[in-house]
């Protein structure tokens, strides 16, 4: 991989981290347990993505 596919790869984990903190805030906010399950999909989903990017690394 080159550098700059590094750079990209190391700013998507980022932004994956970012969005499953995001995620885990608005769970912890949210009354309404449909939304709940929904935002806690995403998490879940923006975490297997995080997981592939780090598959790439290794």
């Amino acid at each position: 991989m080159t550098s700059k596919e590094l750079l990209y790869i190391e700013d998507a984990l980022g932004h994956e981290q970012y969005f499953q903190t995001k995620c885990n805030e608005a769970q912890e906010q949210l009354q309404d347990n449909s939304l709940k399950n929904t935002v806690c999909d995403m998490q879940q989903k923006h975490q297997q993505i995080f997981n592939s990017f780090m598959n790439l690394l290794n």
